[in-house]
């Protein structure tokens, strides 16, 4: 099994500019950075690698101190789960606001973790907060790092700092990362690529809770109210001997209502719907209490544009399966009615809470996914395409009479088709579906959609053939 990275995570009371020093350290804007205290609530990790060593970074909620998130004692769960796993901790404090009552709870409760530590004074890019910084060495650490997380000064010394220190600890090689489905240990399935999950859906349908249930751990903040997850929550784990990425993303409401959200839920919905363009395959929740909604639709809509492969996972099915025989007949038709555009996508019927079903999320996943990055040989695709085409040849919208010449699968991811044929046109719209239809029935193309293109296959220029055999 790969090896677990060491684990670095960052602490502080909230708005220090943890958020805005993750993303310096990671090269990438993946933290929410706003000027508003208690934005991040979950443990957000990425991988960093420098001077030729790697390590987990984690950015946690703002421990202690003033905070208006009415979640905030579960962030505060949150990140002492992250600081418990850790290997380090960077504890971060405010220059410009001075020591504060907060920072000496937080230099309490660090030091009682036994872990090294690398205590740093953010935001001293300015004449008031450098003479601020000597007052912070009544808290007892030493050395002392200055940085502005915003400006990038004193973050290489900061990463110099952290190798060093887990150089030293890693004199014992770590051990190999157990697998979470409890298979015995071994080597990754040979020439599989990592595939990545983004669990997707509207507001309260239960990501987060999925993605607890698959990773068998309270990985991400979880409560009954609307918007709790902000930033796009990575996390990897090993199935049947394969790797998994997955994503918790932010609920994705109507455009109208994310912007009277604010800034923070804009900035978590572009997150989420970057988070569909990077997967290889999404998990579509629906509630199934409130049924299939038009919000539903469209996010469903967004996946399938992007050619991701889709599961869509009605979730919190106690609350409806004592319903009568009927209900699952009804519930899975009214759906197919109001997302006709995802009749490849399998449902599946959850409890994320209970568990009920749980476990075949993520095979559904893996195999949509696996089809989604399927190829079928040319051969076996032209003779199953004549046999069809000869029962129900094709038109074009303008009723005229075409002819297939020729078919090939020209990309995967999502599986793509060309069809080259006598005539410049396309197919009638009904007779593109009923090959899509086909392919995916004949081939096993369930959980991805499928793309056809029509081009006219090009003739041979006048005397071109005849050329040909006297140069021979």
């Amino acid at each position: 099994m790969p090896r677990k990275l060491p684990s670095v995570v960052l602490v502080g009371r909230p708005n220090v500019g943890k958020s805005t020093l993750f993303n310096k350290m990671i090269g990438s804007r993946r933290a929410i950075v706003a000027p508003i205290a208690g934005t991040t609530r979950d443990a957000l990790a990425f991988p960093v690698s420098w001077q030729g060593s790697s390590f987990q970074l984690s950015d946690t909620g703002g421990l202690y101190g003033a905070s208006k998130d009415p979640l905030h004692d579960l962030v505060v769960v949150a990140g002492q789960r992250a600081i418990a796993a850790a290997d380090l901790l960077v504890f971060l404090t405010d220059g410009q606001e001075g020591l504060a009552s907060g920072d000496e709870e937080i230099a309490r409760e660090v030091r009682t973790t036994g872990l090294p530590i690398i205590f740093v004074v953010n935001k001293t890019d300015d004449k008031r907060a450098q003479r601020a910084v000597p007052e912070f060495y009544q808290l007892g650490f030493e050395p002392v790092f200055e940085t502005s997380a915003e400006h990038g000064n004193g973050v290489g010394d900061l990463l110099d700092e952290i190798v060093r220190i887990l150089g030293t600890q890693a004199k014992d090689a770590p051990e190999p990362e157990a697998s979470v489905d409890g298979e015995p240990d071994g080597p990754l399935v040979p020439a599989e690529r990592e595939i990545a999950i983004a669990i997707i859906g509207r507001p309260n349908v239960g990501k987060s809770s999925l993605l607890n249930r698959i990773l068998k751990e309270e990985r991400v903040v979880v409560s009954d109210m609307p918007g709790t997850t902000r930033d796009a929550i990575d996390a990897t784990m090993i199935w049947h001997r394969r790797q998994f990425r997955i994503v918790d993303t932010a609920g994705m409401r109507r455009p109208g209502r994310v912007r009277d959200g604010g800034i923070v839920e804009l900035v978590s919905v572009a997150g989420a719907k970057k988070a569909i363009f990077d997967a290889d395959v999404v998990a579509l929740l629906i509630d199934s209490k409130e049924g299939a909604t038009d919000q539903d639709a469209s996010i469903g809509g967004e996946a399938d544009r992007a050619g991701r492969a889709i599961v869509i996972v009605a979730n919190k099915w106690d609350l409806v399966k004592s319903q009568d025989q009927d209900f699952v007949k009804k519930f899975d038709d009214e759906l197919r009615r109001k997302m006709r555009f995802l009749d490849y996508a399998p449902i599946l019927h959850i409890s994320a809470l209970t568990g009920e079903r749980a476990p075949k999320v993520l095979e559904a996943l893996d195999k949509a996914a696996t089809n989604r990055r399927k190829r079928v040989p040319t051969p076996a695709l032209n003779k199953f395409i004549e046999t069809i085409v000869a029962a129900n040849p094709p038109v074009s919208p303008e009723r005229r009479n075409v002819k297939i010449m020729y078919v090939a699968q020209i990309g995967i991811a999502p599986p793509t088709f060309v069809f080259f044929t006598n005539i410049a046109t396309t197919f009638h719209f009904s007779y593109e579906r009923f090959l899509v239809n086909k392919l995916r029935e004949q081939f096993g193309f369930e959980g991805t959609p499928i793309r056809i293109q029509v081009r006219r296959r090009a003739r041979s220029k006048p005397g071109a053939r005849t050329k040909k055999k006297a140069d021979a």
